[in-house]
């Protein structure tokens, strides 16, 4: 592929050095059955996701500079369905978390609770009730629309 003006959402050379690592072993890992070994780079590949991500463009619109969407939907669909999306993710979280003079992983969390107004009749001693909630409405933990998951460590 011939040289083209970066966009905003393209790799870093320090993120690129990061994950490519992760992607080479995948790589390592699926081998073509025919033995072809793709006709874009890899750093490209995800260059493109990163763009429809950023985005939110339709995989038909991705700009002509970049592989085709056949090739990178290909391997979107390949690292959701086997976690290399989520390590990748993961790997860029800790260095973002490190940076910041953070651990890499997270010590602590805190999920929000989602509120609903209570049945008629039911009792007030079996509802949750919040006590700083003057609008009448029962909490119920646990229930969120989209969260992201965390593996919480002790803290010593």
């Amino acid at each position: 592929m011939s040289e083209r003006k970066p966009y905003a959402t393209d790799l870093s050379d320090e993120r690129w050095a990061l994950i490519e690592p992760v992607i080479t072993a995948w790589k390592a890992a699926h081998p073509s059955v025919s033995g072809h070994q793709g006709n874009y780079q890899m750093r490209e590949i995800v260059n493109a996701l990163l763009y429809q991500s950023r985005t939110g463009c339709q995989w038909s619109l991705l700009p002509h500079d970049l592989p085709p969407r056949s090739a990178v939907m290909y391997y979107y669909t390949a690292w959701r369905k086997d976690g290399t999306d989520q390590a990748i993710h993961d790997l860029l979280r800790f260095q973002v978390r490190e940076k910041q003079g953070r651990l890499a992983d997270p010590s602590l969390v805190v999920l929000d609770t989602q509120s609903v107004r209570a049945a008629a009749g039911v009792p007030a001693t079996t509802t949750g009730r919040d006590a700083a909630n003057y609008l009448g409405l029962d909490v119920m933990p646990g229930r969120v629309d989209q969260c992201w998951l965390w593996v919480v460590r002790p803290v010593n």
